[in-house]
């Protein structure tokens, strides 16, 4: 019983989690899922028989025992991420997103994070040229 509610919990979250445009190829939700169904969903297989025997000592897998507390306090863990209480908590003051020696920095780097995804290939050598060849 207790398992399934973590499980939910892992459900939910994975579900509201959003997607890395910037990095489309590497998914959080997949790497999270299968943790999830090594941890919580149990084994059809005994571990003896995962190991292949090639005239070496080898040792066996043990499954880890289910920590309850230690999973519910990891799923408090990605909800306060999904649901910023640290950027809520610790707000950024305005002298910190605005620094004297470059005041547009941030907001430029939002722009490009922004454009990055749906940038052409050709326009991606354009700006890596321009990044290298600056002229005063």
């Amino acid at each position: 019983m207790a398992k399934s509610i973590v499980y939910k919990h892992y459900e939910r979250i994975l579900a509201q989690w959003p997607i890395d445009l910037l990095r489309p190829e590497v998914s959080f939700q997949n790497a999270m899922q299968r943790r999830i169904d090594t941890r919580l969903k149990p084994s059809t297989t005994a571990p003896e028989e995962n190991v292949v025997s090639n005239q070496a000592q080898a040792t066996v897998p043990t499954k880890v025992a289910f920590d309850e507390k230690g999973e519910l306090e990891q799923v408090n863990v990605l909800y306060s991420f999904l649901e910023n209480r640290y950027t809520k908590t610790y707000p950024l003051s305005e002298k910190m997103m605005r620094p004297a020696s470059n005041p547009n920095y941030y907001n430029g780097l939002l722009k490009e994070l922004d454009e990055a995804p749906t940038r052409s290939w050709f326009k991606s050598m354009v700006n890596r040229w321009k990044g290298f060849l600056r002229f005063s």
